[in-house]
């Protein structure tokens, strides 16, 4: 594929792609060829109509339309691959003409691209950073979600059911005097409080004897999952057949060899505290790191159109949308459950979406301006199989990176490790100060501040109703 890239203003860039004659005729006859499986014709066999007699009662025009409806996306993303142009958004696509037989197709289309930043003197900024501090009420609560693991469930006898007992029911649902469907169970076991099913369940098992029935009137919230029932009422009768409670494992020797390698509570205690310091120290690194790159972008200019940030908030939308729908969740429905529209969602998205642009654009910049490389050795080392995934069908790293280069994504790959450098770089150079240093500098005034917040100059010949009352602040 051939294409040619026009800069447009508004950081926008027009592609215009041919597409060889040889891939098209190819793609009219696998066209008719998918066609001809649907097609019934006297004298052939459904499904049997070969490509020729489906151009001859169709018309290549016609064949030729389905062949692009279905080839364009992937022209479009080979036409990208080509030109090395990273769209933000989607595309404004037109094709100049339908071409004739023998001839290549061409199309053309225009994407909104990320500007590229103008970097200020990002070396050295500060960005706060948090001492990783394990706090003793961490350790211990960590040990009573241990004790939680290993508790047992008793059965109790002589005494009502209270908050946090286990109690196995049965129970059957009914909505307007019918059973409906997940309504009912046997043998069910439910923790009081636990948070396994609505309240509303749950309020007459409190004070219920084991062996009694009781009838429990539940309202379905409007956002409840099984759309079927949302907003409905039913009414459960629940047989109580048998309270338990729970009984913890006192916390000693005993209960550290139990729950794990070590033979004594001090000596889980301290691997507990370990492995909560590790972890501390890898959230403080990267939200070092998240803030040293913000203050590198504060120093920096990005002009960012509002098309491209309406661009990148859409596609923050759009994957949003597909993780909800791998839950079964539409991204309509989820806009609805938050009492707002899909418009809102996109709005609310969109600080987001400009901060993460500019922060790409300066790691970028930075990555040009460090001249940052990305070899063969780090692609491979990135490519590794995760620890205790080796049995999991993950290819070699070696392997891995030729499918890559096989499907056009070797640059993905390769601009991914480049920014993840840059930030590195930037991390490296920044100042670490701590949190309270850095809100109390935050909350300093500045007549740069000054300058954002009322859109005009300051200057030190401004009256106290126009600048800053310095005594307050």
């Amino acid at each position: 594929m051939k294409t040619t890239v026009t800069e447009l203003p508004e950081s926008r860039r027009k592609i215009e792609a041919e597409v060889p004659a040889e891939e098209v005729e190819n793609r009219i006859k696998a066209a008719a060829e998918r066609l001809g499986k649907e097609m019934k014709i006297e004298g052939f066999r459904k499904g049997k109509v070969p490509p020729e007699m489906v151009l001859q009662r169709l018309g290549r025009d016609a064949v030729l339309n389905e062949a692009i409806e279905a080839s364009l996306a992937e022209w479009y993303v080979s036409a990208l691959d080509d030109s090395k142009v990273r769209p933000v958004g989607d595309p404004s696509i037109s094709l100049e003409k339908m071409p004739e037989e023998g001839e290549p197709l061409s199309f053309a289309f225009e994407v909104s691209i990320r500007p590229d930043a103008k970097l200020g003197k990002w070396k050295g900024v500060e960005a706060p950073r948090t001492e990783a501090d394990v706090p003793v009420t961490a350790v211990e609560g960590e040990l009573e979600r241990l004790r939680e693991a290993f508790a047992r469930l008793e059965p109790v006898e002589g005494r009502k059911a209270v908050q946090g007992d286990a109690v196995v029911l049965d129970y059957e649902g009914k909505i307007d005097g019918e059973v409906f469907e997940g309504g009912s169970a046997s043998d069910f076991l439910l923790e009081i409080g636990g948070g396994q099913v609505l309240p509303d369940f749950e309020k007459p098992l409190l004070g219920a004897d084991a062996g009694s029935e009781v009838i429990a009137e539940v309202d379905f919230p409007d956002d409840y999952p099984a759309e079927e029932i949302q907003g409905k009422h039913a009414t459960f009768t629940i047989q109580l057949k048998e309270i338990r409670e729970k009984v913890l494992p006192d916390l000693d020797d005993d209960f550290a060899a139990e729950a794990s390698e070590f033979e004594t509570l001090a000596a889980l205690r301290e691997e507990i505290a370990s492995q909560m310091k590790e972890a501390l120290e890898r959230q403080s690194e990267e939200a070092f790191r998240a803030a040293a790159l913000d203050a590198a972008v504060a120093v920096s200019k990005v002009d960012l159109p509002d098309a491209v940030i309406d661009g990148r908030a859409l596609e923050m939308w759009r994957r949003l949308e597909r993780a909800l729908a791998q839950q079964g969740i539409s991204g309509e429905r989820y806009a609805q459950m938050q009492g707002k529209t899909t418009e809102s969602m996109i709005a609310e998205i969109r600080p987001d979406a400009e901060q993460a642009l500019k922060r790409e654009a300066v790691l970028e910049a930075v990555a040009e301006s460090e001249k940052i490389e990305i070899g063969e050795e780090e692609m491979i080392e990135a490519l590794a199989i995760p620890p205790g995934h080796e049995d999991h069908g993950h290819p070699e790293p070696a392997d891995a990176l030729q499918q890559l280069r096989e499907a056009g994504r070797e640059d993905e790959l390769i601009d991914e490790l480049r920014l993840k450098k840059a930030l590195e770089a930037i991390a490296a150079e920044a100042t670490p100060i701590a949190p309270e240093a850095a809100e109390a500098k935050e909350a300093i005034w500045t007549p740069e501040k000054e300058r954002e917040e009322k859109g005009g100059l300051w200057t030190p010949g401004d009256g106290p109703e126009d600048g800053p009352d310095q005594t307050a602040r």
